[in-house]
């Protein structure tokens, strides 16, 4: 009997532990709507970028690029890859010396995917999140909050974000695809751009002449 009731105690206490860690931490939430807010008031921003992967192995890829935000819409650039979304439609452009082409999609078929218009605010749904420990980041001091998903066929589990403090930029975030793999964003020369014009964010295809379309609406 004591040997039961011992296990069960052990149960209880993991399932009290996994509830308390679960909820909506309220010193994150103040963190989480300090950092949604900056972004909002900036309107539009711009940002460079450093992205990283590493797998359970310990082999890795290593990127740099570019994004604008407005709202809904972004532009990203990498070097080879460049994506544009205007709110409505999203195209994915990939040019090499030898090869182009552009796919595009509805905005709606990109839901519930982490993207650079709604990393400041996803938290406010379909996420529990926690503060972890401080640390230091990018040589700032930074609080860390962790987003948990509440779905299980969320398209990722869980995500770190590394917020600044003092100026509460977001400065990186961390993401794990479950199997060993970590995504690594980390973000530089954040500055305010609520003026960039509405063609920025869509794709032309008249610049690119002889590109391949690839239309998935």
């Amino acid at each position: 009997m004591k040997f039961s009731f011992s296990l069960f105690l052990v149960f209880l206490l993991g399932i009290m532990g996994f509830e308390a860690q679960a909820q909506k931490d309220p010193k994150a939430k103040v963190v989480l709507d300090a950092m949604s807010q900056k972004y909002q008031n900036m309107k539009g921003y711009t940002a460079g970028f450093d992205y990283t992967y590493s797998d359970a192995g310990g082999a890795g890829d290593r990127q740099s690029g570019e994004l604008a935000v407005k709202g809904a819409k972004y532009r990203l650039k990498l070097p080879d890859q460049e994506i544009f979304n205007d709110g409505k439609t999203v195209w994915t452009l990939i040019q090499t010396d030898t090869y182009k082409e552009v796919t595009i999609n509805d905005v709606t078929q990109m839901e519930g995917e982490l993207t650079p218009s709604n990393i400041y605010k996803m938290y406010q749904t379909g996420f529990n999140y926690r503060l972890l420990a401080d640390k230091t980041y990018q040589g700032k001091s930074v609080n860390v909050v962790e987003l948990i998903a509440l779905k299980p066929d969320a398209p990722f589990k869980q995500l770190k974000l590394m917020v600044d403090k003092t100026t509460k930029d977001l400065l990186g975030w961390e993401m794990s695809d479950g199997i060993g793999g970590v995504f690594s964003y980390s973000f530089k020369n954040l500055k305010a751009a609520p003026n960039l014009p509405e063609d920025y964010f869509t794709f032309d295809p008249k610049k690119y002449p002889g590109i391949e379309i690839i239309d998935l609406r």
